[in-house]
């Protein structure tokens, strides 16, 4: 069964978490490690959980508890268990485990053959991409911006919301 175990550094699986997102994402689409460990320890809005399947990582996401919905920051699957599966599990997961709220995640555009399908899983696991106009600001100083989509989970469309996810994105997670 897919579970979603809260982690902070102090834990020994922490070093699993960390080191998938080296594997899985390039330095200007993640925060360095000290404010990544200093989020982890000490900021009530975001929690990264190990995920799991009985005894087994399988994978990392970290979460943003913001105004209204959860923003899914990171979320990866170990290179030793990818293409079995194990994606759908943790997207029906997610949303069954957090209910309460809309979730929302950015993705890179549409404009080669991974970003496309990425964006079809997440659509064939109940996401909708709301086209508006979105930039996600650089993680670090002298980073560039790069260019995104949201998506979100639920049947209601965004658009006259949307404003407002971003704003409360820039400020709680990008400090901007």
């Amino acid at each position: 069964m897919i579970r979603f175990l809260p982690i902070k550094t102090s834990d020994p699986q922490y070093g699993f978490v960390e080191d998938l997102l080296h594997v899985s994402f390039p330095v200007e689409e993640r925060r360095d490690d000290d404010m990544q460990r200093y989020n982890t320890d000490n900021n009530p809005l975001f929690t990264p959980y190990l995920i799991t399947d009985d005894e087994v990582n399988i994978g990392l996401i970290t979460l943003w508890k913001l105004d209204g919905f959860y923003y899914v920051e990171h979320l990866a699957t170990s290179p030793d268990v990818r293409n079995k599966g194990y994606g759908k599990a943790i997207m029906q997961a997610l949303q069954r485990d957090f209910s309460d709220a809309r979730i929302v995640l950015e993705v890179e555009l549409p404009e080669d053959e991974m970003s496309k399908r990425r964006i079809g899983f997440y659509e064939r696991n109940g996401f909708k991409v709301c086209t508006k106009p979105y930039v996600q600001p650089p993680y670090r100083a002298g980073g560039s911006p790069i260019p995104m989509h949201i998506m979100y989970s639920g049947d209601e469309a965004i658009d006259d919301v949307f404003d407002t996810i971003k704003s409360e994105i820039y400020s709680k997670v990008y400090s901007v």
